[in-house]
C-alpha cells in the first residue's frame, strides 16, 4: 500500500511518514499541491493525505483539479482548520474524509484503514499454497511455523501473494515500495527476495519466489 502525503510543514511531514512506515505503508512526501498532482500522474498511489493550506497550489484547488481529471483516489484532508464550513468545502470538493490537526496517530491509521478498505482485499489474510499472510499482524505462517515480516518484506510478499503465478516486474517493486525518489539500487529487490526465500523455506512453505531473468519475480507453488 503506497500513500502520498502532501504537507508543507516539514516536521509534521517527517513525523507522519515515520508513523506510516512503522505501520508497513510505503509513503512519499511532497510539499505543495502542484507536486502532489505531478506525483499522482503515475497512478502509483492508493491514498492521498492532503493538507489544505500549502504554497504554490493549495489543497482544495489541487483536489478540485484531481477530481475534474477523473482521478478517484481516496483523499484524506489534513488541516488545522476545524470550522464546519471548511470541512464542508473540503468534502464538497471531493475529499473522502477530514482530519483536524493536531491528531492522534491511532485515529490517523484508523481513517487510513477505512479509506483503503476497498483498495486492498476486504479479507484480513492472503493465502496461497500452504502459506497465509496476516495483513493485520504482518505475520507469515505455514505448517512449519510463523514469522513476523518487516515493512518492505511484508509489502513485497503482499504484492506477490496478491498476484500468484504472475510475474511482477522488478521496476514495479521499486516504484511501489521504494518510490521514485529513492536512491536505492535496483539490486536491493534481489536482496529482499533472497531474505524472503529463506524465511519461506524456514517455515516449511510449499511456495517459492521464482526469478524470470531480466523481467521480475513470481510466487509459485512447488511441484
Amino acid at each position: 500500500m503506497r500513500i502520498l502525503l502532501a504537507e508543507d510543514e516539514k516536521a509534521l511531514s517527517r513525523a507522519v511518514i515515520k508513523i506510516l512506515e512503522k505501520n508497513n505503508y510505503s509513503a512519499d512526501p511532497v510539499y505543495n499541491g502542484r507536486e502532489a498532482l505531478e506525483y499522482l500522474e503515475s497512478g502509483n498511489y492508493d491514498l492521498l493525505i492532503l493538507d489544505v493550506m500549502m504554497p504554490v497550489l493549495d489543497g482544495i484547488s489541487a483536489l478540485k483539479t484531481l477530481r475534474a481529471d477523473g482521478n478517484n483516489i481516496p483523499v484524506l484532508m489534513l488541516t488545522a482548520k476545524s470550522e464546519i464550513d471548511d470541512k464542508v468545502l473540503g468534502l464538497d470538493s471531493g475529499a473522502n474524509d477530514y482530519l483536524t490537526k493536531p491528531f492522534n496517530s491511532k485515529e490517523l491509521l484508523a481513517r487510513i484503514r477505512v479509506l483503503t478498505r476497498g483498495v486492498s482485499s476486504s479479507d484480513s489474510t492472503l493465502a496461497f499454497g500452504n502459506v497465509t499472510l496476516d495483513r493485520a499482524l504482518y505475520k507469515l505462517s505455514a505448517p512449519g511455523g510463523s514469522i513476523n515480516l518487516q515493512n518492505k518484506e511484508y509489502q513485497m510478499l503482499e504484492m506477490l501473494m496478491s498476484n500468484p503465478n504472475r510475474v511482477m516486474p522488478t521496476e514495479r517493486f521499486m516504484e511501489r515500495i521504494w518510490g521514485y525518489d529513492s536512491e536505492a539500487e535496483i539490486n536491493v529487490v534481489w536482496v529482499y527476495v533472497s531474505n524472503l526465500r529463506k524465511k519461506l523455506a524456514g517455515i516449511g512453505a510449499d511456495v517459492k519466489i521464482k526469478a524470470s531473468r531480466n523481467v521480475g519475480y513470481s510466487l509459485e507453488e512447488v511441484k
